[in-house]
């Protein structure tokens, strides 16, 4: 791994020397593949437009995430290591000749860096979003006229090119700011993209019943407690990513303690369960399920009022 390691950090040289007026954009790109804006901005955004869409659009994001990411404690002797703390370690380089990467306020997260969380994260939710807009303007095949048809495809082809211009320019910025490798967000990208994908055959999580939701977070949780024993019984540290990020992030100030897979995972399964408990309460059959759900009126106010909590 040492030869994709250190060809690796020639990318990242070249683009912090190269792009560096770019740099307010390739953080707000970055910014934007944070897994956590799915919980508080696509997901609100789509539910209130489509239950399903915004029930799958957590069910996506949370297995990817724990499937992925919480594995990847268990992979850090393959390609875990973060490009900010394996330069300074690395016995590639000798004679203290180790390439100077530039560090941001927002490059020192603290878990293990393969496959890239925000780049997964990114791509299962864009999928999710983008194959859904198409399937909701597909035009019929009954009675479609040219003109629809290829106003579909024009729609189509847009679409497609600003989901990769998207994840193109989150890859890259993930790389820029030297948290991830180039082969971790493509493997990041790939997964994320997998996971959404396989989704399309599961009918089941949009009517999921609270005891399938109850039992998929015993499931994950179960399979996270796993991964952790796993490196206990191997005499490995489940935390020797915190340990590395903290002794090698230039400005304590910039230390993301909320970045460790172990955060993630309270986060994912909270979300989950939450969506379970909601979805299959009866104020919300009442009320989302019932003769006001199909009122536009009704579902901008609902986007409106849930958008309220990220902007406090």
């Amino acid at each position: 791994m040492d030869f994709v390691y250190s060809s690796g950090v020639l990318v990242i040289q070249y683009l912090q020397n190269n792009y560096r007026e770019h740099q307010g954009f390739l953080n707000f790109m970055s910014t934007v593949g944070d897994p956590r804006n799915i919980f508080s901005v696509y997901f609100p955004l789509w539910f209130h437009l489509s239950h399903n869409v915004g029930t799958k659009m957590i069910w996506v994001a949370v297995i990817s995430s724990i499937l992925f990411s919480n594995g990847k404690p268990t992979l850090r002797f393959l390609f875990g290591q973060r490009p900010y703390w394996w330069v300074q370690e690395s016995h590639v380089y000798h004679n203290d000749s180790f390439p100077h990467l530039e560090q941001f306020p927002i490059t020192c997260e603290t878990g293990p860096g393969s496959p890239s969380g925000h780049a997964m994260g990114s791509a299962c939710v864009w999928y999710v979003m983008i194959t859904s807009a198409l399937n909701l303007t597909r035009p019929s095949s009954i009675v479609t006229s040219v003109h629809s048809f290829q106003r579909f495809r024009l729609l189509r082809s847009c679409l497609w090119m600003a989901f990769w211009l998207i994840q193109i320019s989150v890859c890259i910025s993930r790389v820029f700011i030297a948290t991830h490798f180039p082969h971790q967000v493509i493997l990041g990208l790939l997964a994320g993209m997998l996971v959404a994908a396989a989704f399309d055959h599961i009918p089941l999580v949009y009517n999921a019943s609270l005891k399938v939701y109850l039992q998929t977070n015993i499931l994950l949780f179960s399979l996270a407690i796993c991964f952790y024993l796993i490196l206990k019984l191997t005499d490995s540290d489940p935390f020797w990513s915190v340990t590395k990020a903290k002794k090698w992030c230039v400005n304590p100030d910039w230390f993301h303690l909320d970045t460790t897979p172990f955060v993630g995972l309270v986060r994912n399964l909270g979300a989950l369960f939450g969506l379970g408990l909601a979805v299959n309460s009866q104020m919300f059959i009442h009320s989302c399920k019932g003769k006001n759900s199909y009122k536009t009126r009704f579902k901008l106010v609902c986007d409106s009022i849930s958008h309220i909590p990220a902007t406090v």
